[in-house]
């Protein structure tokens, strides 16, 4: 029942657990670094950190196919329920709040520094990252698009297993606040997301791995779209 990610390319996540899967931010068709196609995408549970394209990206047609409920903020999940969208199973949370999917994940929202406009131009809410508990007490946080904030040091109190952080720059934190991050975080291991994908977020994944290494307690795991990570426990 151990818990495994597997990253998608850009902020497209994979969690595997116990047989089932949580699919974050499915940004697929369009993307130029993604390792799937839609219709390859498993899930049970869908989140959405925000309503940019890129984030909400394939969550509706995934969700259609594969009947998994998509859980994202009070905004994004009245706007998943309309006739355009046609959702049904859906769950609308807000930042400090959290659900128990099917009595298996643990999901709860936090805070992220961001915008959130919908796809067509309606008003996407507050943006936001996750804490995923699962049963074999896997911990991780999922920063999604942010900028460097002080609560994570709160963040950090959870005790994480695992950490994913943009590192981008430009939209979201860079490679300087996301070290900064690490430290006020304190996860066991740490995986950049959020780069690469295009000219404007390209960075270095390792020499950014080699800052982590030198300055922070974590141990970095820098990827390929499409590789897995087995979270130690």
């Amino acid at each position: 029942m151990s818990t495994r990610f597997r990253w998608l390319g850009h902020s497209a996540l994979l969690f595997e657990n116990d047989g089932k899967h949580v699919l974050i931010d499915p940004f697929l068709t369009g993307n130029p670094k993604a390792a799937i196609q839609p219709d390859d995408a498993q899930a049970d549970l869908i989140l959405i950190s925000h309503g940019h394209g890129d984030h909400v990206g394939d969550a509706v047609a995934i969700a259609k196919r594969t009947k998994a409920t998509v859980a994202s903020n009070y905004e994004i999940g009245e706007w998943l329920k309309q006739p355009e969208q046609g959702l049904l199973k859906v769950e609308g949370l807000q930042h400090g709040g959290g659900f128990t999917f099917d009595d298996w994940v643990r999901v709860k929202f936090t805070l992220a520094f961001h915008g959130s406009a919908l796809p067509d131009g309606s008003n996407g809410g507050n943006p936001c990252g996750f804490i995923l508990t699962f049963p074999d007490g896997t911990k991780v946080y999922d920063a999604a698009d942010t900028a460097l904030f002080g609560d994570m040091a709160l963040i950090g109190e959870e005790g994480l297993d695992l950490a994913l952080l943009p590192i981008g720059d430009y939209y979201t934190m860079g490679v300087d606040d996301s070290i900064r991050a690490v430290k006020l975080l304190k996860p066991k291991y740490v995986i950049p997301i959020h780069y690469g994908t295009f000219p404007g977020i390209a960075q270095d994944a390792r020499a950014w791995a080699e800052r982590v290494k030198k300055e922070t307690s974590a141990q970095p795991v820098v990827m390929e779209p499409g590789d897995w990570f087995d979270i130690p426990k």
